[in-house]
This record gives C-alpha cells, structure tokens and sequence, in this order.
C-alpha cells in the first residue's frame, strides 16, 4: 500500500510527453516516450488515453522507472515531422 501511495504522490500533477497517432486499422496508439515499451492503443482518443494512463501507473511500480520519472524535468517539449 505505500509503494501505491508513493507512486501517486511522485505522478501527481507531472505532465508526461504522449505520442497520439490513428493507425491504418483506425485504432489509435498512444505512447509515453518517456518509457521503454510504454504503449497502448484504443478504438478512439480518450480509450487510448484512459488506457496509455493504466499502463505508465503499473510501469511506476518498478523502481527504475520511478527513478526516470523523478529525473525528468523538460523545459521545452515540441513534434516534429520529416519527409524523407
């Protein structure tokens, strides 16, 4: 229980990078960068999003991920796109 309430506290009111894009088969796929294998997908925008959230709170449960997490501290934050 306090390693669930540690990992709340350590999360809340962080804004994690999140990569949104609707693939060919209409899903969209959201990742967090931020982490390794951080993905998840969803028949629309928010499932993706309510889904994306699940995964990065069970990834907190690990202490290395915790560790990037409390080292993380963007100042800027843009996307961007090439042709190639």
């Amino acid at each position: 229980m306090a390693t669930i309430l540690k990992q709340k506290h350590l999360s809340r009111g962080r804004n994690l990078p999140l990569l949104v894009e609707k693939g060919e088969d209409g899903f969209y796929v959201a990742e967090c960068p931020l982490f390794e294998g951080c993905y998840s997908q969803g028949k629309t925008i928010d499932e993706a999003l309510k889904n994306i959230r699940e995964v990065i709170e069970l990834i907190l449960q690990e202490r290395d991920t915790r560790e990037i997490l409390r080292s993380y501290k963007p100042t800027e934050i843009s996307l961007h796109t090439i042709a190639v």
